[in-house]
């Protein structure tokens, strides 16, 4: 991508993202990241953090990231280069800037010139990844990088534990020099791989098994090292969720999947979003545009939301008549539930009625009240939805009086079957388990991707989804009391983890795949 010089210079910022997990990142280097235009990225950053990069970035015009190619001195200059062509340049790096050397290089190579630079500490992984691996290092710790040149006696004789970073073609060395400098050969030490991410792997050892515990572990290392690794049973709370590890299909489209998938990730497990359905717009326009001059003419006493694209639908209409919420002014406004509901405060509204049970259609009707002519001025209700919706809903409202427009406000159709890759995960059980939200979603996800296999986990929203599931020859093993996400997600890490006291499941797969 070409980029037009600018009479103005930039910034060059240098980045610290931290040791992996994005979540660690701090505020300031998360905005810087998000609005960046270009960036130059190390190997070893993890794909979370550089996926964050030029979010913000219009769709015109996408950030441009590339990767930091050269000597440190050779970077500076292209860094320099790109500032002084008048471009804020970021440079990001994992871990902390000013604890490695070749970016100290860097930085020092171009603080010799009069471009402004920035430094944005991030978490060193030298204390995250031991946290996160459970063990307490306290106040008196060394860390050292074995991947240099090592003072061993000085090392060896260090107080409190030791943290080396290292690959595993440093960790024969490490142990000989550390025993033959007086550390006994039974010294506990772990070694931990992808640190604070889904995919952080601890393997426990001593110096004398360290080389053959760790020779197959593939990218940089932490080993810890000290008595504080035989306290890690008690502490480790990271790799012991319930989740921990599993790859988690969410058959939602991005905008749909985002609770979801923080949710798993609160429990340790990587989501896979593969979007089921694509919303269209109504063949004809015709509906929703008399449904829009409805509520500008006062015909409805409620207009009630089913979901999210609903929402979206009926907003869009009214941009392109100009409208805003004010249109909505003496009309109540019902929502099947909270996510629903949170799409329409979005817009500056609060709805009058979201169940505070079951969040759904029946869970609506419940306490959606029945038609008064003498307290209603209006007895007709707008329900804009999907072209595939049941009839529960409007059938109910009528039986409480109400006069109903059912309107068309976006098609379903069922979307693009997955990458190969990831239809042969569904049908060989490369999931550990499926999250199925609506009856919609099962059946989509068999036509265009296959069954998920047996060993798969299955978690069904609510009756009608599990109904669906079992149609298509699939077991439902999870159903939440209450039909919301929340529950779900939550219904499912508690099944895993009761399985696994009961000894009916193993500890999860640990996969060889880097995502």
């Amino acid at each position: 991508m070409s980029r037009a010089r600018k009479n103005t210079p930039g910034r060059i910022l240098f980045v610290g993202s931290g040791p992996g997990d994005p979540a660690l990142l701090t505020v300031r280097a998360r905005e810087v990241l998000v609005g960046a235009e270009l960036a130059f990225t190390d190997p070893d950053v993890d794909s979370g953090v550089v996926a964050l990069i030029g979010a913000a970035a219009p769709e015109d015009a996408p950030a441009e990231v590339r990767p930091a190619l050269g000597d440190p001195g050779e970077v500076a200059k292209t860094l320099v280069t790109e500032a002084r062509n008048g471009h804020d340049v970021v440079r990001v790096v994992s871990g902390d800037p000013l604890t490695t050397d070749s970016v100290i290089a860097e930085v020092t190579a171009v603080a010799r010139t009069n471009v402004h630079f920035e430094v944005l500490p991030g978490l060193p992984g030298g204390s995250a990844v031991p946290s996160y691996a459970g063990m307490a290092l306290g106040s008196t710790h060394t860390e050292a990088d074995v991947r240099g040149e090592v003072d061993w006696a000085a090392l060896a004789s260090a107080p409190g534990p030791l943290v080396l970073h290292a690959t595993s073609g440093h960790l024969a060395e490490t142990a000989s020099a550390l025993v033959e400098h007086g550390l006994a050969p039974q010294t506990p030490a772990a070694i931990t791989v992808r640190g604070t991410t889904r995919q952080q792997r601890t393997i426990e050892a001593t110096l004398a098994t360290l080389n053959d515990s760790g020779a197959e572990l593939v990218g940089p290392l932490v080993v810890t090292v000290g008595k504080i690794v035989t306290q890690r049973a008690k502490m480790s709370w990271w790799e012991s969720r319930a989740l921990y590890g599993w790859t988690v299909l969410v058959p939602r489209t991005k905008d749909q999947a985002g609770e979801m998938s923080e949710r798993l990730v609160t429990h340790g497990a990587v989501p896979i979003e593969v979007p089921t359905i694509a919303v269209e717009p109504p063949r004809s326009p015709a509906q929703m545009e008399r449904a829009v001059k409805g509520l500008v003419d006062g015909r409805y006493q409620w207009v009630v939301f089913t979901s999210t694209n609903a929402v979206r639908a009926v907003w869009e209409k009214f941009a392109e008549f100009g409208l805003d919420a004010r249109a909505f002014s003496g009309v109540k406004i019902a929502c099947v539930g909270e996510a629903t509901a949170d799409k329409v405060r979005s817009f500056g509204i609060n709805p009058e009625l979201v169940p505070k049970g079951e969040q759904s259609s029946l869970g609506l009707l419940e306490e959606f009240a029945e038609y008064d002519e003498v307290f209603d001025p209006v007895n007709r209700v707008l329900l804009p939805r999907a072209d595939i919706a049941t009839e529960t809903l409007a059938e109910g409202l009528r039986e409480r009086g109400w006069e109903i427009d059912d309107v068309t406000a976006y098609r379903t159709v069922r979307a693009a079957p997955p990458p190969a890759q990831t239809r042969e995960m569904i049908k060989a059980g490369g999931f550990d388990a499926v999250l199925f939200t609506s009856s919609s979603t099962v059946r989509n996800l068999v036509g265009i991707a296959g069954k998920p296999h047996a060993r798969t986990l299955v978690a069904c929203i609510g009756p009608k989804t599990a109904e669906t599931a079992i149609e298509f020859g699939l077991r439902v093993d999870v159903q939440p009391e209450l039909a919301q996400v929340g529950p779900l997600v939550e219904a499912l890490a508690e099944h895993a983890a009761r399985l696994r006291a009961e000894g009916a499941l193993p500890p999860p797969r640990k996969k060889s795949r880097r995502r």
